[in-house]
């Protein structure tokens, strides 16, 4: 059997994916998709799916409330990228947001823009060690490089 010599098929992502939700942990994860993003001169997609199915949204004040919960949470984001932006420029990003859940919503948009990676946070929750975090069900899936940030 020759050895073949391994050859590169690009020197990094073109396309890297990032499910932001607000919290720590995914804010850090922007900021490592940010710098892989720059110095790969890749395209960076952040994702919010924002989660809409919970009591509240049964009555319409309550469904109101999470609307505009989440629409706080995107401005917010949107504030954070465009600032990261003007102190490290030269990073092609936009912001998906999204309703549904955060797995079907990265995975979906991760297919779509045919990301060569993918990059969340770690999550907190104590439940996620029993059922399964975002990053492990994406870790799972196997169709992209995953980078879960603590």
């Amino acid at each position: 059997m020759t050895e073949q010599p391994i050859v590169p098929a690009d020197d990094g992502p073109r396309v890297v994916v990032a499910g932001v939700d607000g919290s720590a942990t995914s804010l850090r994860a922007a900021a490592y998709a940010w710098g892989l993003a720059r110095r790969s001169d890749a395209r960076l997609v952040f994702v919010h799916a924002s989660t809409v199915a919970s009591l509240s949204t049964l009555t319409p004040a309550g469904a109101n409330a999470v609307r505009e919960a989440e629409a706080e949470i995107t401005a917010e984001l949107r504030a954070t990228f465009a600032a990261a932006a003007r102190t490290y420029p030269g990073v092609r990003y936009e912001l998906v947001s999204e309703p549904g859940d955060a797995f079907g919503v990265i995975s979906r948009v991760a297919d779509e823009r045919r990301a060569d990676a993918v990059v969340v946070g770690a999550s907190a929750q104590a439940g996620h060690r029993l059922i399964g975090s975002v990053a492990v069900r994406l870790v799972r899936t196997g169709r992209w490089p995953v980078t879960v940030v603590p």
